[in-house]
């Protein structure tokens, strides 16, 4: 179970909050089968990617990329002090479990640069905040974050419509602590971070490129949650705004890396939860290294 990755000058390490089951998979992908089930679940269950009562195991994790000149924070995970009352392991959590994996990596909260969010779900903004004399305050306090444009405006409407409580506690007090920058599709990081957009699973879902003049390392955010979906890339989740678009992002995303030596680096998988992406039929795989 790496959780660390050189790759050339980038270095790459993995900040792992919960790994833990998560909803029967049945009912998070809505396209999936009893028979299709029963014909994976051999190869499911060796991965870790389902326990014996067909329950997803999801990995819920944060990417330091380290390049020569920024310390990159993708996806700040679930977070502490939060309430999330429809998600018991999450719902006011006050363990020091992702504070332990940042100084593990050997990192402070003053080191990271950016921080990057492929969407603003609730368990990928969580630590953007934490909880200080009864305020929320970004946690990384030299960090710009970086939002983009597309999904933050998503987010303004769904909240101006109905309070979104991690847009409202972790998202909207980094943008009035002026440490926001909502970026288009353009938006680059010197010349080794960049934006490739993948919606679907939200309507400004992106995923992040890295890598000098390459695609040394991409992060996926939530284009895929299990590595059945790299199998069979037309199972969406039921959480996708939109199922259709993301099961075609979703093959996009994998045809363009298929056969590469770019590391996919998920948000979700079980571990090691990177891999190459390699064809399989008519679908693909995540092969770890």
């Amino acid at each position: 179970m790496s959780l660390k990755f050189t790759l050339g000058d980038l270095t790459i390490h993995r900040l792992i909050e919960q790994e833990t089951t998560f909803l029967p998979a049945l009912d998070m992908l809505p396209g999936l089968t009893a028979e299709l089930l029963a014909e994976n679940r051999a190869w499911m269950r060796q991965a870790r990617a389902i326990d014996d009562s067909d329950v997803l195991i999801l990995c819920f994790q944060s990417y330091i990329v380290k390049t020569p000149h920024h310390t990159i924070l993708v996806d700040s995970c679930i977070g502490n002090d939060k309430p999330r009352p429809v998600r018991p392991k999450w719902n006011m959590k006050t363990d020091d479990t992702y504070m332990r994996a940042l100084a593990a990596a050997g990192f402070s909260v003053g080191d990271i640069d950016y921080v990057m969010c492929t969407h603003l779900h609730v368990d990928h903004v969580g630590w953007n905040t934490r909880l200080v004399d009864g305020r929320w305050v970004p946690t990384f306090p030299n960090a710009r974050y970086v939002f983009a444009k597309s999904e933050f405006d998503y987010w303004t409407e769904q909240n101006a419509k109905a309070e979104v409580p991690p847009f409202a506690d972790s998202v909207l007090p980094v943008v009035e602590a002026r440490r926001a920058e909502i970026v288009r599709d353009d938006f680059a990081i010197g010349d080794h971070a960049r934006i490739l957009p993948t919606p679907g699973h939200t309507p400004g879902h992106v995923a992040f490129t890295f890598g000098r003049g390459k695609d040394v390392a991409v992060a996926s955010g939530d284009l895929m949650h299990s590595p059945l979906q790299t199998r069979y890339p037309e199972l969406s989740a039921k959480f996708d705004v939109d199922q259709g678009q993301a099961a075609a992002t979703r093959r996009d995303f994998l045809e363009r890396y298929c056969d590469t030596d770019t590391l996919c680096c998920t948000a979700h998988f079980p571990s090691p939860s990177t891999g190459k992406i390699r064809r399989l039929g008519n679908g693909f795989s995540c092969e770890a290294i």
